[in-house]
């Protein structure tokens, strides 16, 4: 064809550039742009957003610039192409400094673009302003910009914004009902997903996806809420789709197992006919979190032989099997293959339940040894897994030492330290129980009020 200079057109580079983008042909898109410069084509503006959107592709945003600085007017498609490309590779400042520059009106995809972009830089100020530029100038709703403005309320916090908005919306999708859902959920009002998502599957206006699910099952599982949960999973039962799909699996599992109903838990996931890591590891977990530790550690082989490779998170719920069945010598052999034959750096985690599992069976000094040859500075959770051991065990020395050790420490919860002054209380030394409680008030720290939920019918 290019042995023909009338067989092709600007529209045939055009298409071939969405070939070598849908391919992830880098190298034939820039053949295609020397045959444009080459034939003259490249003066076009359609060639050039062409040429412009297949470097935002590839992610290779000084090529997309030069072109985009090439262009002598650029539209609005150069434009959103060029801010989309800035955000899609993490600059997302210089994407709404561009925005700012721009000299044509944008559109609603422009629009989109730079709210995400606000989202990721919690600019709530400047994002409402394009807010503001959306009501003023897009008098017709626009159900993805009006998802994207909804989407940008819930990512900076502002959920009575992101409420007013849903509510006023003229039309709602499944993406508007699983913003709010996941909104609510991520920022811990799990009550209100649950009643959302009610109200979601009564009114019929949208059905949920696989995304609306695994949020309002976090949801369920934050606030324990096992009646709610076990609708949800009544309402996945009546949809094959949701059925078969692993994510879903998953999160219902987890719900369970969060809710301590382990037995369904079990039946979810020897009913998951593709089994990935998070579901081992999410069963793992639950079993090691309910104390059935030899079972944890036929599972770990049954996950092997299923060609499925433990990651850290398996590991933990492995090493927390074994601390609370007492299997001490198993706990070091599976941190002993975790470094050495997974190549897996341990964290501050895994210390810690060593620490637990030395603790739980009176190996107290033990313990004291581990935190020492730590590679990294021992945190809360792993001086308050001593200090329970010392409380348990009694050894009043060892005491003062975690004290120092926690001074010395820059990352401790009001928990550990709360944990420290009862230590003290038990050995009835109540002054120093009290001057902990000082302390704590003198460094702002306050134990947050404890709460409870009951269900009662579909109410929590």
């Amino acid at each position: 064809m290019l042995h023909h200079p009338t067989s092709h057109n600007h529209y045939t580079f055009t298409y071939a550039l969405k070939a070598c983008c849908l391919l992830h042909s880098p190298h034939k898109g820039q053949e295609i742009q020397a045959h444009v410069t080459k034939s003259g084509h490249i003066s076009d503006t359609f060639i050039q957003n062409s040429l412009l959107h297949f470097y935002v592709i590839q992610s290779d945003i000084v090529s997309a610039a030069h072109v985009f600085d090439s262009i002598p007017l650029p539209d609005v498609v150069s434009w959103t192409s060029m801010i989309s490309g800035l955000a899609k590779c993490g600059f997302v400042d210089e994407a709404i400094v561009k925005f700012v520059s721009m000299d044509v009106k944008p559109n609603p995809t422009t629009l989109v673009t730079v709210l995400s972009s606000c989202s990721t830089l919690r600019a709530v100020k400047f994002g409402k302003a394009v807010h503001g530029h959306c009501l003023r100038n897009f008098h017709e709703s626009n159900l993805i910009l009006d998802n994207a403005v909804l989407d940008f309320y819930l990512r900076c916090g502002s959920l009575a914004s992101a409420r007013y908005l849903f509510v006023n919306m003229p039309k709602r999708d499944v993406i508007s009902w699983t913003s709010m859902v996941g909104g609510y959920a991520q920022r811990g009002f799990c009550e209100e997903a649950v009643k959302l998502f009610q109200q979601m599957v009564l009114g019929g206006e949208a059905e949920p996806n696989e995304a609306t699910i695994v949020n309002v099952l976090s949801a369920c599982s934050s606030i324990c809420a096992l009646s709610s949960g076990q609708h949800v999973h009544f309402y996945i039962s009546t949809r094959r789709d949701l059925m078969a799909n692993v994510n879903v699996g998953n999160a219902l599992m987890n719900m369970y197992v969060k809710c301590g109903n382990l037995g369904m838990a079990i039946s979810v996931f020897k009913a998951l006919e593709c089994k990935d890591i998070i579901s081992w590891t999410t069963i793992i977990s639950g079993m090691a979190m309910n104390g059935h530790g030899i079972h944890v550690l036929q599972l770990f082989s049954s996950m092997l032989v299923n060609g499925v490779s433990p990651d850290g998170v398996t590991f933990l719920g492995l090493l927390t099997a074994c601390s609370h069945a007492g299997l001490v010598d198993q706990g070091f052999m599976f941190f002993d293959v975790m470094k050495k034959i997974y190549r897996i750096v341990p964290q501050t985690q895994h210390y810690a339940c060593l620490v637990d599992m030395y603790g739980r069976a009176g190996l107290l000094e033990e313990a004291e040894a581990l935190i020492k040859e730590m590679p990294m500075e021992a945190d809360g959770p792993v001086w308050g897994a001593l200090l329970n051991a010392c409380k348990i065990h009694g050894n009043e020395e060892m005491v003062e030492r975690i004290k120092e050790g926690l001074h010395n420490s820059a990352q401790v919860s009001i928990g550990t330290y709360a944990l420290l002054s009862n230590a003290y209380a038990k050995h009835d030394r109540w002054d120093d129980s009290n001057k902990v409680r000082d302390e704590m008030r003198e460094m702002g720290l306050k134990t947050p009020p404890g709460c409870s939920w009951i269900e009662i019918g579909h109410s929590i």
